[in-house]
Parts: C-alpha cells; sequence; structure tokens
C-alpha cells in the first residue's frame, strides 16, 4: 500500500550536512545582495530588492541590511568582486545574519566560494523560492513536484560544501572518507529523482483524467492567471462566493483551486485559480506548474488579473505574457481569448487614467466593477451566440431550467404538453437541449 505524502516522512538524505545549506528556515535573518549592470543604469537601487525582501520574508526571513554593487558583469568566481565580497562579510557580521541572499541564480562554484569568503549560509534566488514552494505547497502532485526541483537543482551542488560531506575530515575533492560520502549522496539524490518521477507519471495520469472530463462538460471554463499577489483569489471569492484563503504574501495559492460562479445574465461557469507567476521564475519549477499552466492552456477565457497600483504593474503583466507565451502556448495553435482585469484600482488615490493595456477596471476587496466584469466575460464568451426558439415537454421542463436559469427565458408560453421560450443559446447549449428532449429552431 502506498503511504501518502504527509503520513509518512520525507528522506532526509543529505539534510544533517547539507541542509542547513541548501535551504532556507523560518525565523532567519540574513542580507539581501543585488548585482546591477549597466542595462540596469536607471534603476532605483531601493526598488531593485522590493521583490526580493517580500520573498524573504515570505519564507520566514527576517531582512537586517541590504548591498548593491554595480559590475559590467558577474565576477566568474565570486558573482560580485572579492573586494565587495569582503564588505558584504564585514556588514553580515555586523547585523550578525544568519544568511545572504542573491537575486540571481549563482553557479555552484560561485555559491561555494562565496560561501568560504562569507563564513555563512548562501542562498540564491531559485532556491528562495523553491523553498517558498515547499513550505507552502499542499496537493500531493504539488509537493512532489517542488522536491524534485530541489533535489535536481540540489545535485550539481553537492560538491565543496566545506567539511559538511565528510565524517572523519577527509575533505572534498580528495581520495578518502569524503569522497566516498559525496558518491553515496549523489546516490540517494538520483534514487530518489528518480522514484519521484515515477510517481509524478502516475500523477499525470490521474490529471489527464480530470481534464478529459472537464472537456466533456458544456460549463465553459475561466482561468485567473497573473502575478502573484495579484488578486486572483480575492477575485475567485467574490465571483463564487468562495472562501479561498487569501494572504498579503507572494505565492499564497500554490494549488490549483476550482470553483463554479455566475457570469452574465445568470450563466454557470467554471473558474480556476491558478499560482501566480514571478519574473525569473526557476526553470526547475515550471513542471511545479503543470496543473496551472495546463488550465490556462485548456480554458474558454483567460482572466489576466493586473494589479494596477503598483509601481513596476507595466513589467509584471509583460511577465506574465512572457510565461504564458512561452510555457502554455509555444506548442498550440489555439488560444483562448484573454481579457485583461485591472485590479486594486481603490489604492489608486491620485485619480490617474488607467492607461498602458485596455481591461476592466475592478476592485475584487472592495467589490467594486464585478457586475461590468461579469457582463463582459459573457459577451466573450458567447459571442457566437443565436437567438432560438425552444419548444420543452414537461419531462424535461425541470432540466431545461437547471442549464439555462429562469431569468434568461422570455417569451415563455405554456403549451398543453410543456411551454415555449425564446432565447440566446450558444451551440453547446443547443446540443445540451436536443440532448434533453427539447426542440430548437432558429428564431
Amino acid at each position: 500500500m502506498n503511504e501518502s505524502l504527509s503520513e509518512r516522512p520525507i528522506p532526509q538524505l543529505v539534510e544533517d550536512r547539507l541542509g542547513t545549506r541548501a535551504r532556507v528556515y523560518g525565523e532567519e535573518s540574513a542580507v539581501l545582495v543585488a548585482l546591477l549592470t549597466p542595462d540596469a543604469s536607471d534603476v532605483d537601487e531601493e526598488a531593485v530588492f522590493d521583490e526580493l525582501t517580500a520573498l524573504a520574508e515570505t519564507a520566514g526571513v527576517n531582512v537586517l541590511a541590504t548591498v548593491t554593487q554595480r559590475r559590467t558583469s558577474p565576477h566568474p568566481a565570486t558573482f560580485i568582486g572579492r573586494g565587495k565580497a569582503n564588505e558584504l562579510r564585514v556588514a553580515a557580521d555586523e547585523v550578525a545574519a544568519d544568511a545572504v541572499i542573491f537575486d540571481d541564480e549563482l553557479r555552484p562554484a560561485q555559491a561555494r566560494n562565496l560561501e568560504e569568503l562569507l563564513g555563512r549560509k548562501v542562498i540564491d534566488r531559485n532556491q528562495l523560492i523553491m523553498d517558498i514552494f515547499a513550505q507552502r505547497a499542499r496537493s500531493k502532485e504539488a509537493r512532489l513536484q517542488v522536491e524534485l526541483a530541489q533535489l535536481r537543482y540540489l545535485l550539481p551542488r553537492l560538491r565543496g560544501w566545506g567539511m559538511a560531506l565528510t565524517r572523519t575530515g577527509g575533505g572534498i575533492g580528495t581520495r578518502g572518507p569524503g569522497e566516498t560520502q559525496l558518491e553515496l549522496d549523489r546516490y540517494k539524490v538520483r534514487r530518489r529523482v528518480h522514484s519521484l518521477e515515477r510517481r509524478l507519471v502516475a500523477a499525470e495520469k490521474e490529471r489527464s483524467l480530470r481534464r478529459k472530463k472537464r472537456q466533456r462538460s458544456d460549463v465553459p471554463q475561466v482561468a485567473l492567471v497573473g502575478y502573484t499577489n495579484s488578486g486572483k483569489s480575492t477575485l475567485l471569492n467574490v465571483l463564487c462566493r468562495a472562501d479561498a484563503a487569501v494572504e498579503d504574501k507572494l505565492f499564497a495559492t500554490l494549488d490549483t483551486r476550482v470553483r463554479r460562479g455566475l457570469i452574465a445574465s445568470g450563466r454557470v461557469a467554471t473558474f480556476v485559480d491558478t499560482v501566480g507567476f514571478i519574473r525569473r521564475l526557476p526553470h526547475q519549477l515550471i513542471p511545479a506548474f503543470a496543473a496551472t499552466l495546463e488550465a490556462a492552456a485548456t480554458a474558454d477565457l483567460i482572466l489576466h488579473v493586473i494589479d494596477r497600483s503598483r509601481v513596476d504593474w507595466e513589467s509584471e503583466y509583460e511577465a506574465v505574457l512572457s510565461t504564458l507565451e512561452h510555457e502554455v502556448f509555444e506548442r498550440s495553435d489555439e488560444r483562448p481569448p484573454i481579457l485583461n482585469v485591472l485590479n486594486k484600482v481603490d489604492a489608486l488615490d491620485d485619480g490617474s487614467p488607467l492607461d498602458g493595456v485596455e481591461g476592466v477596471p475592478i476592485s475584487a476587496l472592495q467589490n467594486r466593477g464585478i457586475d461590468r466584469l461579469r457582463e463582459t466575460m459573457g459577451r466573450v464568451l458567447f459571442a457566437d451566440e443565436r437567438v432560438y426558439v425552444v419548444v420543452v415537454p414537461f419531462r424535461a421542463v425541470g432540466a431545461f431550467y437547471a442549464q439555462v436559469g429562469r431569468e434568461r427565458a422570455t417569451d415563455v408560453t405554456h403549451l398543453e404538453t410543456g411551454l415555449r421560450a425564446r432565447l440566446s443559446l450558444s451551440e453547446a447549449e443547443v446540443r445540451v437541449l436536443r440532448r434533453i428532449g427539447a426542440t430548437v429552431s432558429s428564431a
């Protein structure tokens, strides 16, 4: 019998020796570091750390200080220059930081060299994001995907964590117990990776079956996508009268949620709340977005939720479009329509115009603009509708109203054998009504 992920402890592998250096943990403190190249000459240095600070706080890390360096390109050995690394060590010592977090991906050798120079744990942006996913993922498949991403990222970084890999002091790169232990650790990681890959194949088959069931349904599916913390879960709650957890944190939602809600004229749609996107998403985590990417690819409509109150909303908007283009629609000829939802307009106190991108302005928090959004969704989803006359036998009247709702049916006439009504229908709805025994003809 297969044990569930929550019922059995996940093997710690090299955690006893590597874990404290390979991950971040709550209640730690850190110094944040960013490298600014000539391309970022006009960037506000304080703004550079906004997102990295939010990521660190989401992971439970207390940010003590920030350090920047301007270079034409990263130093091949230490990412920042050695002189700057020495300054960074002094700064980290002064505030007694547990770790140093870099706003870029570090090569294994760079991370190793920096740890030796700084005398403390070094974490890069990718590790930080993966650790947030590990902390917050709840579904079985998401947790498996995140663990797999972490192990694949860890594997080339097993070399050279100081004396951590040897039990007898042989060291890394020497012939002796350290080298033997290193190969043992690699073997354990690879074995666990293969085990996770097999389990994820089975999980993909289950997801495929669920996807086919949804596709057989005549209820339209609407996917909510957007940058992390743009307000997707709050909007889901408003549209579906749901109770999805809402937090003012990055990646508050890591598991896809599906709810039913109303759109225009009392029609029903299935709404899918997805994982928020982010700039420079670690490539290793793309498989963990499988359910989100799949929901967007198979949706009848995509709601792109944009936090219009943010200063850098345009770059976040472009980051989402880039992810959709390269990860969702790259191999697809058919693309669902995208409706931009300009959220959090209540935070725009200056009354500035909503220039830059067309969309429906709303405040999900204050329930403003929601009726207009429902109407706009209806026009997009049912643009191909035509007006029909429907004759329904008494035995199918209940099913008829369950399918279309009472408010949509106009000019209702009661007949000896049932009722006749006039209403706008999509082709899918015409097929459904004919299956329940109704006679449908053009008006």
